[in-house]
């Protein structure tokens, strides 16, 4: 039996998140194959691993009886790491740089595609490099943001209604729409309390269409999903805490050639930032026209019950446990390529 480290909670705004996308996955493992082992990492940084009884994870009681762990014991308590960890701290690169320093093989995306994909100013930078359509945005320092700048920074998106996100931070933390001048400014204020580094983005009139890869240099690509949130977009509450009144619509009732552009287009992005293991990616079409932008690239998308992921790949034919297995798989042989050289 492999013994499978599963990584959970962190630093970020995510914590909890993870802690949702964590109790499924270890719920769904199969247990003649794999060993779970649980490893927490609780607000402050601290490493502990747990042996207690996984429906704790969720609800934050798991720390009462776990144990610290020195982190250069991690190599000892299991033969291959699954992180389940996002945001800052964690989805960014810097766990991965971690396991990297620690020859610790461990699946999904290494540290160049996890830092790419997180800062959204960064991806479509190179998503624009790759040719690969999407909507106009312009990029906004915290320390050289000026009250008189919202103007400048409305026209650069072609107006009202836009969107201001967080650089890097994921599940929609501090993502705030704005109507008007008084809007943006309070929604920049809301997304510098997350980032130094915003974005702002055009307001269209969309669809929300994602579809999940899995794979290293031969990507596979799922069918495409549509999520009609419950909220007026798709923010932090209706991602993970309106009860799964967020509908998803799988495969997503989009024409058939809108269908194949959007997994054209997530398997050129995956590429692009040489993402490995798994990922989701996220894409707009356009309600009037059919037009598909890319929005961004989530390297370790949500895990939990209502979670898109999985349900697309289920869609696909690739049941929860088998999909785990894959990206177990490829993170065995993205190790092993690298350590053969």
């Amino acid at each position: 039996m492999i013994r499978l480290g599963v990584i959970f909670g962190g630093k970020s705004g995510e914590h909890e998140v993870s802690l949702m996308s964590a109790t499924s996955v270890l719920k769904a493992i199969d247990r003649n194959k794999y060993t779970p082992v649980m490893i927490g990492i609780d607000r402050e940084g601290n490493w502990k691993l747990y042996e207690g009884d996984v429906d704790h994870i969720e609800d934050g009681s798991w720390e009462k009886t776990a144990v610290p762990l020195p982190v250069d014991d991690l190599k000892k308590t299991a033969e291959i790491f699954l992180p389940i960890v996002h945001g800052t701290y964690s989805e960014d690169g810097t766990l991965q740089g971690l396991l990297e320093m620690l020859d610790i093989p461990y699946a999904g995306c290494g540290v160049l595609a996890s830092a790419a994909a997180m800062d959204k100013l960064i991806a479509k930078s190179l998503f624009k490099q790759e040719g690969l359509p999407g909507c106009r945005y312009t990029g906004v320092i915290m320390s050289q943001f000026r009250e008189e700048d919202v103007p400048k920074i409305a026209e650069a998106v072609g107006g009202y209604p836009c969107f201001v996100k967080p650089a890097n931070m994921g599940s929609s933390v501090g993502v705030s729409k704005a109507s008007d001048e008084k809007e943006l400014l309070d929604a920049i204020w809301e997304a510098g309390k997350f980032d130094r580094r915003l974005i702002v983005e055009e307001g269209l009139n969309i669809r929300e269409v994602e579809t999940a890869v899995i794979g290293n240099d031969e990507p596979i690509v799922s069918v495409a999903g549509e999520i009609t949130p419950s909220a007026e977009f798709y923010d932090y509450t209706a991602k993970y805490f309106d009860g799964g009144q967020s509908k998803l619509t799988v495969p997503a009732n989009i024409p058939e050639e809108t269908a194949e552009k959007i997994r054209d287009y997530a398997k050129r992005a995956y590429k692009a930032l040489d993402c490995a293991g798994f990922a989701r990616v996220d894409f707009f079409v356009e309600k009037d026209t059919g037009e598909v932008y890319i929005n961004e690239i989530n390297t370790i998308p949500g895990f939990t019950k209502f979670s898109m992921f999985p349900v697309l790949f289920g869609a696909s034919g690739i049941a929860y446990p088998e999909l785990i297995e894959r990206i177990v798989d490829y993170g065995y042989e993205r190790y092993n390529i690298k350590n053969s050289r």
